[in-house]
């Protein structure tokens, strides 16, 4: 069962927001200025191909590899699958 919002119409004003300038957003205790991690994580899917599922594996890494991949951040094992998937479509 997928879900679906329960809003049938935004009411965001589109226009409005896509002529905004930087310059037009005020910044406040209240709504500070945001994270680039947050921004990506409010990002909507809608109207973009599914993401296709991901299959959990057992994989021996050697240890200094693992430890420069989890010393970038977090999100370490997305960075390894796009450098797999990198090689893969060069291989391709």
């Amino acid at each position: 069962m997928s879900k679906s919002s329960s809003s049938t119409t935004s009411k965001t004003d589109w226009p409005r927001l896509k002529a905004m300038q930087d310059t037009d957003v005020t910044l406040s205790a209240e709504h500070p200025a945001a994270e680039v991690q947050h921004i990506v994580r409010g990002i909507a899917r809608q109207g973009l191909r599914p993401v296709p599922p991901k299959t959990q594996i057992s994989l021996r890494v050697d240890t200094d590899v693992l430890a420069w991949f989890k010393a970038q951040g977090t999100g370490y094992q997305t960075r390894m699958n796009a450098v797999l998937r990198a090689f893969k479509e060069a291989a391709s």
